[in-house]
């Protein structure tokens, strides 16, 4: 459980925020099963396991931008350079998380920020994520949207677009989204790994042996402009981004040390790294400058084998509304106990009904927006900017704030790795205002 202060905020009451949070988002306040689950926790995860899990959380809906931020950056050279460059922050960031983790003893993304950098940072830190996990949502329905308006030819109203993307919410997600408990996240996951995979088969395998449907575009191989590869940016950060979820996989761990975490990271990241580059360089390379925002849209509707690879990601998109979904929702719920105060009694009589009433809003808003907003590519090129902050700046403020803090000989390997920490917000700030910038320019002129 947290073990933050219970005074930072007026009226917090005798129990913290943060673990009447907890209380509220587990499936039951009893003891016996708190101490059931806490059993079951011992044992840990192995490094294999948590490479697993980690490869499932990077790899998502992202992968279907790549190709079209290939082409956006400029070429296949320029696109690829950049993820080889930034991979590198990725990795440290997930690695300083761990270490943070240790040092503070907390578990969570948020609860890691909170402790290292102050209350300030984690606020603004929760906010961030709840607007990420709203954007990520909103993106999930208009992937539904495209997959399901592409599958079919047909003229008559209940293939419209958006009808299908407002039944599809009400019918499937909303009841999903609703329960307290996400029990069947373990099942989207694994499902989530096998529609990923087979998208990036099915477009390496279109690019081998292309189908005589398909209008071959033209392509790059290396950048006309050097500033076009910031394009790709918000593409490769919302792709890699699994930095909020692997904090409490590093405290899941059997060996919970850094050097074990290093390596479980590196691997993921690599792995992440042949499905997109695969991805997005077949893509780009079969379709060219024509490529569309979602790869699968520029193939024909009544290919069989793309049809198959639509399902999938229609699968894997409904599944994991909810989950992004209660992530947010336990972010909002617990800023909405830290500044209310009240007591747990209080909070479990009422969350039911608090509950149901953010759950509502939350799909209603997202479905709205969805509706009205083009293509993927709108939303990526917006929250791809956050995710940079939970890639580079949030773990290079935490690095910096923890080494600050240390009353040990300040030695060379010290003043590195503040420096390192400042590289790493500054990197991360550039590509937050970079890309910010860009989306509200594009939607402003068009």
């Amino acid at each position: 459980l947290p073990t933050g202060s219970t005074g930072d905020w007026a009226g917090a009451g005798s129990i913290n925020s943060g673990e009447r949070a907890w209380l509220l988002q587990s499936p039951s306040v009893d003891t016996d099963r708190h101490l059931e689950a806490e059993t079951r926790r011992t044992a840990g995860v192995s490094s294999l396991g948590a490479v697993v899990i980690v490869v499932n959380a990077a790899l998502g809906a992202g992968l279907l931008n790549f190709p079209a931020a290939f082409s956006m950056a400029g070429g296949i050279t320029a696109g690829v350079m950049l993820q080889m460059f930034m991979l590198i922050f990725i990795i440290s960031g997930l690695v300083v998380l761990g270490y943070c983790s240790e040092v503070s003893n907390e578990s969570t993304y948020q609860e890691v920020v909170r402790a290292t950098c102050g209350k300030v940072t984690g606020v603004l830190c929760e906010i961030s994520i709840a607007v990420y996990t709203f954007g990520t949502c909103i993106a999930f329905f208009i992937v539904i949207g495209d997959q399901l308006d592409h599958s079919t030819v047909s003229t008559h109203w209940y293939t419209d677009r958006k009808f299908t993307i407002v039944v599809t919410a009400v019918l499937v997600i909303l009841p999903l989204s609703i329960p307290k408990e996400i029990g069947f996240q373990k099942y989207a996951s694994a499902l989530s790994v096998l529609g990923t995979w087979y998208v990036t088969v099915v477009v390496i395998i279109k690019y081998i042996w292309p189908d005589k449907e398909v209008t071959p575009g033209f392509g790059s191989t290396s950048s006309t402009s050097w500033t076009a590869v910031f394009n790709a940016m918000p593409t490769i950060c919302f792709g890699f981004q699994c930095h909020v979820s692997c904090v409490p996989v590093f405290n899941s761990m059997s060996r919970k040390e850094i050097k074990p975490w290093g390596v479980v990271v590196t691997l993921s990241m690599i792995i992440c790294l042949f499905v997109y580059t695969g991805t997005g360089v077949c893509g780009y390379l079969t379709f060219g400058s024509n490529v569309s925002q979602d790869i699968l849209m520029s193939y024909p509707s009544n290919d069989i084998a793309v049809a198959f690879a639509r399902a999938f990601i229609v699968i894997c998109v409904v599944t994991s509304y909810p989950i992004l979904h209660f992530c947010g929702r336990a972010v909002i719920e617990g800023l909405w106990l830290r500044f209310q105060g009240e007591h747990v009694e209080v909070c479990v009589r009422r969350e039911k009904r608090r509950r149901v009433l953010q759950t509502l809003v939350w799909f209603v808003v997202t479905l709205v927006l969805a509706l009205f907003i083009p293509d993927i590519g709108r939303v990526i090129s917006m929250i791809g900017g956050l995710a940079a902050c939970f890639i580079f700046v949030f773990p290079g403020l935490c690095l910096i704030q923890a080494k600050l803090s240390e009353t040990d000989i300040r030695s060379a390997r010290w003043h590195g790795l503040v420096v390192f920490g400042i590289v790493m917000v500054t990197i991360g700030a550039f590509i937050f205002g970079l890309t910010t910038t860009n989306s509200i320019y594009r939607d402003i002129a068009n």
